[in-house]
């Protein structure tokens, strides 16, 4: 079958309402019908495919950011960087961007940083008379650090399909991160001066210490988990294992978000989400690997040679075609999708595979703010009921930020490689 004829059959079942997993695994299973190839390959493929370490850290990692969103860790962290930078002009949305970055080295979930931050800071920033679209465009925006700070589901999506290493991708995404951040930072400070938004008032130093002191347990969860990966003390499996568990230790005793009697519910819950995902990967698994036993990868990565395209301009189109295609297609449909057909063509030019994650994790991080189907776009529908228009308008001077940012991380590598060839040389 013509790989335009399958790229055709998938948008139209797309368009039929057919879920993403049921849609990957149906086109998979019909390549090998067509081909002749018999269906007890799709098992093993599959089987062989989730036989990876990388693999299990998935559900420990969505655990972890489902406890982090229920057990009170958001306002620990909202009222510690409160605590420090209450008192700058439109401190209450600077919050919200440093919270959110902390809160993002935890979670590994955009979707999930969004949703805990937007339901303790959009109500507070409209009571403190901030504009609603404002408002929804800085949780909406700073949301997205959830796949780019690290831990980072999307990475480990990626070092899956690419076969790279999970340390070096979450090392690589820490500059670009705080980069982001800090751009956030600067255009909501301007933005409050220029509509003369109030300061808020300080707190005393024993308030700040109590603040502090009530931090450190979700403060403590980063620094467990990543100083294990990087002090050699665990795998990425297992510190996404370590997550889970110290979150819901935290969640429970530290902060009473939830009880022990509630952990069997909400992980039940964790676990289901992963699930889905893990068979959304499968899937896609399976159909990429038709692609390259097809020859078909190999063709599209001679076309491209045969174009003549310099390794500027190959990346030019490459993010041309994943914004196009994050407006339509969740994050991990839309890497699970292009990786196989891309990556060859990335080794072929000579692009870093670590610098090529970041340039697709921006992409993503992008395409979950773009309508018609950015999920943080639905995040905030659901916490604020604002007219779908309204938070598209608060949104639009962060996209505009993020796509300079996507601009400078895609012809400044140095960014996304200096901290991993610092650590591993």
């Amino acid at each position: 079958m013509s790989p335009l004829l399958a790229l055709l059959l998938f948008f139209v079942f797309l368009a039929m309402g057919m879920p993403i997993y049921v849609v990957l695994g149906f086109l998979a299973t019909l390549l090998y019908v067509v081909d002749g190839k018999l269906l007890v390959g799709i098992p093993q493929l599959m089987a062989d495919h989730l036989n990876s370490a990388t693999l299990i850290s998935i559900p420990f990692f969505v655990m972890a950011a489902t406890f982090m969103q229920r057990g009170g860790i958001a306002q620990a962290l909202v009222d510690f960087a409160f605590a420090f930078v209450g008192r700058v002009q439109g401190g209450l949305a600077v919050v919200c961007v440093l919270a959110t970055t902390v809160f993002a080295a935890i979670s590994g979930s955009s979707v999930a940083t969004a949703l805990a931050m937007g339901t303790l800071l959009v109500p507070a920033m409209v009571e403190k008379r901030y504009r609603r679209d404002f408002a929804l465009g800085v949780v909406g925006a700073s949301g997205t650090l959830g796949i780019l700070i690290p831990p980072s589901l999307a990475m480990i999506v990626y070092a899956i399909v690419a076969e790279e290493s999970v340390p070096k991708l979450f090392l690589a995404g820490v500059v670009p991160g705080l980069l982001q951040a800090a751009l956030f930072v600067g255009w909501i400070v301007f933005y409050c001066r220029r509509e003369g938004y109030p300061r808020e008032a300080g707190l005393t130093a024993q308030e700040m210490v109590r603040v502090t002191v009530r931090a450190l347990p979700a403060l403590a969860v980063p620094v467990i988990v990543l100083g294990g990966i990087y002090g050699g003390l665990v795998t990425v499996a297992e510190a996404a294992a370590l997550s889970a568990f110290v979150a819901i230790l935290v969640s429970v005793l530290a902060y009473g978000g939830c009880s022990w009697r509630d952990v069997p519910g909400i992980a039940a819950e964790s676990l289901k989400q992963a699930a889905v995902l893990i068979v959304i990967i499968a899937s896609a698994l399976v159909l990429g690997h038709w692609l390259t036993a097809s020859g078909y990868t190999r063709s599209v990565v001679e076309w491209v040679r045969a174009l003549g395209l310099e390794g500027w301009q190959f990346l030019l189109v490459v993010n041309l075609i994943l914004f196009v295609l994050g407006m339509f297609l969740e994050v991990i449909s839309v890497m699970l999708i292009t990786l196989p057909l891309l990556l060859p063509i990335v080794d072929q030019l000579g692009i870093d595979k670590v610098h090529f994650a970041i340039i697709v994790t921006v992409n993503m991080e992008i395409a979950l703010l773009t309508p018609p189907v950015g999920m943080n776009l639905y995040v905030l529908a659901s916490i604020s009921r604002a007219p779908f228009g309204e938070i598209v308008r608060g949104i639009t001077p962060f996209v505009w930020l993020m796509l300079g940012l996507l601009l400078v991380v895609t012809y400044v590598p140095v960014l996304s490689l200096w901290l991993p060839r610092l650590v591993f040389g």
